[in-house]
């Protein structure tokens, strides 16, 4: 059996969110963990995007829509989050418990500890730092069911478990084609970098896939807001002036005369 690492509920639950997320056996959202908000989705071309803010910490969130363990391989900019190899399907992955809902927040450094995933320019990105900028600015999750005769392993842990997860079951996910390039970006692409250290457990578990090809691939690119408008991606955008005092200070006097 493969070996995996299984996420304990050390790290931030955030099941107040909105639901913006993206896929079919598990629901990914991309988090603000700054601001707490979760990132809106914009789907262009078959394909989804978010706006990052240069910057901010974020956390992928995932929430098991099932009623039966999924392991998801999750990889950033190319790159395996918990290896730091260029990333495969085949490689070592979280396991999620039936209707789990979690955050994964940085880069695995040890069995107690991340680096926070950062938005930053590409330059700035460990993909690029690291000598693989080719796919910087996509965040890739690969869900694995686990085979039924393994089912024997109940999850370590089940607190927090969401109350709406349903027991929805699919044989095959679907893999979305490649979409038509969207135009270029006037300023820096956003990457990811290598943030602060902060304590995150976790602890081993075993999992058997039940096939060897994902049985779901969920993709979501990122790139700043004004790359994303600038691209066609997010066509309107609300943005308002910053709030102006027609009396600042109210004096009840006549108007002075000007300085010299």
């Amino acid at each position: 059996m493969k070996r995996v690492l299984y996420l304990l509920m050390s790290l931030a639950i955030a099941v107040n969110c909105p639901a913006r997320g993206v896929g079919d056996l598990a629901e990914v959202a991309i988090i603000d963990r700054d601001s707490g908000e979760t990132l809106d989705s914009h789907y262009y071309h078959g394909e989804y995007w978010v706006a990052g803010r240069p910057g901010a910490r974020y956390a992928i969130e995932l929430h098991n829509r099932l009623g039966e363990r999924l392991m998801a391989v999750l990889s950033v900019d190319g790159v395996n989050v918990i290896t730091g190899a260029t990333a495969g399907w085949n490689q070592t992955g979280y396991v999620f418990g039936a209707g789990e809902r979690n955050q994964i927040s940085g880069w695995r450094k040890s069995d107690t500890e991340i680096a926070d995933f950062i938005f930053t320019e590409s330059s700035h990105s460990y993909a690029e730092r690291t000598g693989r900028p080719k796919n910087v600015g996509v965040i890739g999750v690969a869900l694995f069911r686990e085979m039924r005769v393994v089912q024997k392993y109940a999850p370590a842990l089940q607190e927090q478990r969401s109350e709406d997860a349903s027991n929805k079951s699919l044989d095959r996910g679907s893999v979305a084609a490649q979409a038509p390039a969207p135009a270029p970006a006037p300023n820096a692409k956003l990457g990811t970098g290598h943030g602060e250290r902060e304590y995150s457990n976790i602890e081993r578990t075993e999992f058997a896939k039940s096939q060897q090809q994902p049985n779901e691939i969920i993709r979501i690119h990122y790139d700043s807001t004004e790359n994303l408008v600038a691209m066609g991606i997010i066509r309107h955008t609300h943005r308002y002036p910053a709030a102006v005092e027609p009396f600042p200070a109210s004096p009840d006097s006549y108007v002075p005369d000007p300085p010299g």
